[in-house]
């Protein structure tokens, strides 16, 4: 078994490494058609300040000169072993630039993420276990209704109310754990949406099983209920779609990180277009697909692991095992079901 889920790991990893590859090349041919010229817009710019032999040592360097494949070998063979370039704009490494402004992001996406998962749970648990007459039904719309709002509207209203109504943080330095906790939630209240809907669609098939039933009639408490035997299997589904989140938040922080005047991969993103510093967009657009592909290979790695349904058959292909498909033998053997 070990050495099947050893095959699987590795075709997984193969499929991920070229995944990133066609990624880098997708990009580069797309940011290669655009127009313009960034040897004259950037590099002869008098206010970059770059002197002539700067700018024949980076001519040089990108093979700016060269045809469009011969540029595509040579950058490739830089990204493969790690050298993302030099800015055209501040004549800085790449890596250095975006290594500074990732910090921020990252910290942005992961306050985010727990706070969409603590909303998603709160709702998913209220939809299970709140009496109708308390607001059931309202928490099932919330979902919908999040996903109809836009981050950035959020972010404005969260903005106008807590910041130049009630003062709780100052857009001068949006840095600060306040400023950091709205800018989080703004993120993560439309990715909880995503998060709330497959958690309650879980939780009612779970709900619907005969031995939650039998449980529910011994007189098992909710939340023990919930902890204990619902909240697993029900959130299995979720390390799916939390994969598939990933590149949402990502995106979401750049719109964030620019609503609320916080410095990151947004502000980077935002300069680099500007100036047409190719190499840097390259990079960050190139490392948001590493990081897509990494969670998605780990969520793929991890799922049957987690989920006892799930083995690696011989082809080395994930699939639901037949002759495992109780969720919760715990409480089968709880409650007297056989």
């Amino acid at each position: 078994m070990l050495r099947i889920y050893g095959r699987f790991a590795l075709r997984r990893t193969g499929q991920a490494i070229v995944v990133v590859v066609l990624a880098y090349l997708f990009t580069f041919v797309v940011i290669s058609i655009l127009p313009g010229d960034p040897v004259t817009s950037t590099l002869r710019n008098p206010d970059n300040g770059f002197t002539e032999d700067d700018i024949a040592r980076i001519v040089a360097y990108y093979g700016l000169d060269q045809p469009w494949y011969v540029q595509l070998g040579s950058s490739l063979g830089r990204f493969v072993v790690g050298d993302l370039g030099v800015s055209l704009r501040s004549n800085l490494p790449v890596g250095t630039l975006v290594f500074d402004a990732l910090g921020s992001t990252l910290s942005l996406a992961a306050a985010a993420l727990l706070v969409a998962i603590v909303l998603a749970v709160v709702i998913a648990y209220g939809t299970q276990f709140l009496p109708p007459r308390f607001g059931q039904g309202v928490l099932r719309s919330l979902p919908s209704l999040f996903l109809s709002v836009p981050n950035f509207v959020i972010g404005l209203l969260l903005i106008h109310v807590f910041a130049f109504g009630l003062g709780l943080f100052s857009m001068i330095d949006t840095e600060t754990p306040w400023g950091t906790f709205f800018a989080a939630v703004a993120l993560g209240i439309p990715v909880s949406a995503q998060l709330a809907e497959v958690l309650i669609a879980s939780l009612d098939h779970e709900s619907r099983q005969e031995y939650v039933a039998v449980a529910r009639s011994r007189g098992l408490r909710s939340g023990a209920l919930f902890l204990r035997h619902l909240a697993k299997p029900s959130a299995l589904p979720t390390v799916t779609v939390l994969a598939l989140i990933v590149g949402e938040l990502l995106g979401g922080a750049l719109i964030t990180e620019a609503i609320f005047g916080r410095v990151g991969i947004g502000t980077l993103v935002e300069s680099a277009v500007a100036s047409q510093d190719l190499p840097v967009l390259q990079a960050v657009v190139s490392l948001a697909a590493v990081v897509f592909v990494v969670v998605n290979l780990v969520a793929d790695l991890a799922y049957p692991l987690l989920d006892p349904r799930v083995s690696v058959g011989p082809s080395g292909r994930p699939a639901v095992s037949a002759s495992r498909e109780d969720p919760a033998p715990l409480l089968r053997e709880e409650v007297g079901i056989v």
